[in-house]
């Protein structure tokens, strides 16, 4: 079977399954950040400014969403408790979004949460198999983000 070219129909049927997976794996990522009181949207941006203060528009291009998306999801972090606004030194007009203690709590229990939930999920699946999808994978975003470049979509 090796070497043998997948068929438009396989490949087909294999998007379609990414598809899928992707929506499963929100809506399991949504009940799991709801147990901290989150959202997946809430969590995804903790995340992305747990290592460095971040600008909005820097956070939505790292998550691959919209500047007025992740705005909106940060005033709601900052009203809640879990994150702030500081001072950019090099924008005066675009602060950064940092995370509070609460913050940090907050996604270190939600994180903690999914690991254990991703370990119940992949338990019967061979670590070569993870490994050989998640190799697939990185090599087809490879490919879609070289053409989306190539189209100056990025």
């Amino acid at each position: 079977m090796a070497g043998r070219t997948a068929t438009p129909d396989e490949i087909a049927l294999l998007v379609a399954d990414v598809y899928e997976s992707a929506g499963a794996l929100r809506r399991l990522g949504e009940r799991t950040a709801r147990t901290e009181g989150l959202t997946q949207a809430r969590w995804q941006v903790l995340s992305v400014v747990s290592d460095e203060p971040l600008t909005v528009p820097q956070a939505a291009r790292r998550l691959g969403v919209t500047r007025q998306n992740v705005q909106r999801v940060a005033n709601d972090l900052v009203e809640q408790g879990h994150a702030a606004y500081a001072d950019n030194p090099d924008h005066r007009g675009s602060p950064v979004l940092t995370l509070t203690a609460d913050g940090r709590n907050a996604l270190g229990k939600v994180t903690e949460r999914a690991t254990e939930r991703h370990r119940e999920l992949f338990a019967d699946v061979p670590d070569t198999e993870v490994t050989a999808a998640r190799s697939l994978l990185r090599r087809l975003l490879t490919e879609l983000d070289r053409q989306e470049r190539a189209e100056g979509k990025r």
